[in-house]
C-alpha cells in the first residue's frame, strides 16, 4: 500500500528511543525524504541519525533540546517550520498517586505532556496553515480514557491532550490540516518498565515482580514500539485523509475492558 509519503518531511519529538525512534524508522521506510528528530539526548540522536541515514538514505537533522523549556520549543519550531508532519511524542509523566506527588512533580510532568505539545502544535500549525496543508499526530496514552489513580499526573495530562486533539482537530480541516491522536497502552520501552515497576510496587510491594503484570493484559504482552509507530505513520499519510479530530487507541483492549485488575 502506497501511503503517499514520498518527498514529505516529518518532525518527531522524543525521537532518540522508543516509539519516537520507531516512528522515524517507519517514516523512512515509507519514503519520507527529511526527518527532523528532537530529544534531550544528543548521543541518542546522533546514533539514530547514523542508523537512519545508513539504512534508508534519508536526510536527518537532529535537535538536542529539553522541550519542557518553552524557549526550546519555540526554537525547534523556527528550525523545523517547513515540516509537513509533526509527531508530538516527548513526555515523561511521574507515576504515583495524588498523596505522593508534590506540585513540582505535576509541573515538571505537565510542562512536557501538555505545554510542549500545545506550544509546538500552535507554532507548527500556523506554518502549516500558511501553506494550506499538514498533519499533526499527538502520541497521548490510554490512561486518558482509562483513568488511573496510581498514575494521576499521567492520566490527567493524557485526558487534557485528548480534549486538545479533538478540539483542534475538529476545526483544522478548515485550514487544510489534520490533527489526530494515538492512545497507546503498555509499550515495550524503557519508560514502560519504569511505570510497570511502580505499579508492581503498588500492587505487590515488590517492583521486581513487574513482568507478572503482563498476565493481566488481554493480549498477555505489551505492544511493540513498531506497532504504535506504524499506526502513527498511517494516520499521518494520505490514506488517512478523512481522519481528523479523533483518537485511535492501541492497547490490546485494556481501555475497552475498563480494568486489568
Amino acid at each position: 500500500m502506497d501511503l503517499g509519503l514520498n518527498g514529505k518531511s516529518a518532525l518527531i519529538t522524543g525521537a532518540s528511543k522508543g516509539i519516537g525512534l520507531a516512528t522515524a524508522h517507519s517514516f523512512a521506510r515509507e519514503g519520507v525524504s527529511r526527518l527532523y528528530l528532537a530529544a534531550r539526548s544528543a548521543d541518542g540522536l546522533a546514533a539514530a541519525k547514523a542508523t537512519l541515514s545508513a539504512e534508508y538514505g534519508v536526510e536527518v537533522q537532529v535537535h538536542a533540546l529539553d522541550l519542557s523549556v518553552t524557549a526550546n520549543v519555540l526554537a525547534l519550531a523556527d528550525r523545523c517550520g517547513d515540516a509537513d508532519i509533526l509527531v508530538n511524542n516527548a513526555a515523561d509523566s511521574t507515576p504515583g498517586p495524588l498523596d505522593q506527588l508534590p506540585d513540582q512533580a505535576w509541573r515538571d510532568s505537565l510542562d512536557m505532556k501538555i505545554f510542549s505539545y500545545v506550544t509546538l502544535t500552535r507554532e507548527i500549525y500556523a506554518r502549516m496553515k500558511a501553506r494550506g496543508h499538514g498533519v499533526i499526530v499527538n502520541d497521548i496514552g490510554n490512561s486518558g480514557e482509562n483513568w488511573d489513580a496510581n498514575y494521576i499526573v499521567g492520566t490527567t495530562g493524557n485526558a487534557a491532550m485528548m480534549a486538545f486533539t479533538r478540539g483542534v482537530g475538529g476545526r483544522s480541516l478548515d485550514d487544510g490540516i489534520r490533527v489526530v491522536g494515538v492512545n497507546p497502552g503498555p509499550v515495550a520501552t524503557d519508560r514502560m518498565v519504569k511505570l510497570m515497576k511502580r505499579r508492581a510496587l503498588d500492587w505487590y510491594g515488590d517492583e521486581g515482580r513487574w513482568e507478572e503484570l503482563f498476565d493481566k493484559y488481554p493480549a498477555k504482552r505489551p505492544a511493540s514500539p513498531e506497532e504504535v509507530a506504524d499506526l502513527i505513520v498511517y494516520l499521518a499519510s494520505a490514506r488517512a485523509a478523512y481522519i481528523t479530530g479523533t483518537i485511535v487507541t492501541i492497547d490490546g483492549g485494556i481501555a475497552s475492558r475498563r480494568s486489568i485488575i
